[in-house]
């Protein structure tokens, strides 16, 4: 039923679109074309992206520099927040570093991120690095932190040692919760490249909406940011199907 309603909901979005946007002339649409192309002028412009404006190029590279920028993120972020989840010391030297960098606007990374690394793909990879490793951190914290302090002293009653403890039972039942943190940060990051691809650019998603917004293409905008959300939503249910493989025996409403 949950599926029904929300294709239904899709559906009545397209049938206001088409009756929006009907019309032979734009002086018999409601809204002008301008403003908001058809759904068949969209499709339409659909090869021209492809063929003229390098479509698949600018989808590789955006993923590329995801993936590349937020990998670094999770390399960093996640065994730093297991040592602050788990000892004390570590949670209070790195916790105010971290909510430092939850709280810096992203827009304000561009101009250091181009100052530390240029213009080139180092920067745009550095800003999903720096955009993200502080919500990695803090998530990882919360998860090794929300293991239920039965499990730790059901482990040292049977002699557990420290390492055993962090190693064999915090990070064992926080790894879902950890994974499902990153699942959900991976769309924040494919939300912030738009950003960084607005700077010195060739391909990328970002950089094709900033120019068909510089050459008055509404239908390409529409395009793409379709492309984007079907995009997230292709990468979202990948995650989730290798994480109900990942740990089958947890019950997932989704």
């Amino acid at each position: 039923m949950a599926r029904l309603l929300g294709l239904g909901a899709i559906a009545l979005c397209l049938v206001l679109w088409w009756i929006f946007t009907a019309g032979a002339t734009p002086e018999t649409r409601m809204i002008s074309p301008v403003v908001l192309p058809s759904p068949a002028e969209v499709l339409r412009s659909l090869p021209s992206l492809l063929t003229e404006r390098a479509l698949l190029e600018s989808v590789a590279a955006t993923l590329r520099r995801v993936l590349t920028g937020f990998a670094l993120a999770i390399l960093v972020g996640v065994p730093l927040g297991i040592l602050a989840g788990s000892y004390r010391a570590f949670d209070a030297a790195l916790a105010p570093i971290a909510l430092f960098g939850r709280n810096i606007p992203i827009a304000a990374l561009i101009p250091l991120t181009i100052l530390w690394f240029g213009i080139e793909e180092t920067q745009k990879t550095m800003f999903i690095f720096l955009a993200t490793v502080p919500f990695v951190f803090s998530g990882t914290v919360e998860a090794v932190l929300g293991v239920h302090d039965r499990y730790v002293e059901s482990a040292q009653t049977l002699g557990a040692n420290q390492r055993q403890v962090v190693s064999k039972v915090l990070i064992a039942l926080a790894l879902p919760s950890i994974y499902n943190n990153l699942r959900n940060l991976f769309g924040l990051a494919f939300g912030y490249i738009m950003l960084a691809e607005l700077i010195n650019a060739k391909y990328g998603l970002g950089y094709l909406l900033s120019t068909s917004q510089r050459r008055g293409l509404t239908e390409h905008i529409i395009l793409i940011l379709m492309i984007i959300g079907l995009l997230a939503f292709a990468i979202d249910r990948l995650l989730l199907w290798f994480q109900t493989q990942l740990f089958p025996y947890l019950q997932r409403s989704e």
